[in-house]
């Protein structure tokens, strides 16, 4: 069983925001794959899809709080503690990749993403699938806060790139989860 979950903030204040880039593709995938409709799991603090063997999530927990419901999701539906997840794939905004790019990896993602820290504390393990999409456009421009800027939003030329990059995305998880 495949467990895909997308990070981001719940509400449509967040909506196309950078830190939503989780939420934006967890959809994308799950419509493409035939699972359009997420349910509220209230006990999970979740959204969820369940179509076969994968299991589509968008934690209702905010981006910080993250931990808690993908463990929740978890222990509902592996019903067994782990030490590695191989079957487990958080997608997740990720500011050290360059807006258009992406990074699938096992085991690693950056460092002081808050969402991905309390994924870690909650799972004590970072042997998981991180899904890193890229959001940064500053070119070294740090003069905006690392939290006032991913709460941004894409301008036009920024949705575009997005865009493509979520087709991207979403072909390359129709592969790892079939």
């Amino acid at each position: 069983m495949n467990i895909v979950a997308g990070l981001g903030n719940p509400g449509d204040i967040y909506n196309n925001s950078r830190h939503n880039v989780g939420f934006e593709i967890i959809q994308n995938l799950s419509e493409t794959l035939g699972c359009p409709n997420f349910s509220l799991k209230k006990k999970l603090q979740s959204e969820v899809c369940k179509l076969d063997q994968n299991i589509f999530v968008k934690p209702q927990t905010f981006m910080n709080g993250s931990g808690f419901s993908v463990k929740a999701v978890l222990d509902y539906y592996l019903k067994k503690p782990q030490t590695s997840y191989e079957n487990l794939y958080v997608i997740h905004d990720d500011l050290d990749i360059a807006l258009g790019d992406f990074k699938i990896k096992f085991g690693s993602g950056p460092v002081g993403h808050n969402g991905l820290m309390s994924i870690y504390q909650h799972l004590g393990t970072k042997n998981f699938w991180h899904v890193r999409i890229g959001i940064d456009t500053r070119e070294g421009d740090r003069t905006m806060s690392s939290p006032v800027y991913v709460l941004q939003k894409f301008n036009v030329n920024e949705t575009q790139k997005f865009n493509f990059v979520k087709m991207e995305v979403v072909k390359r998880l129709m592969n790892l989860v079939k």
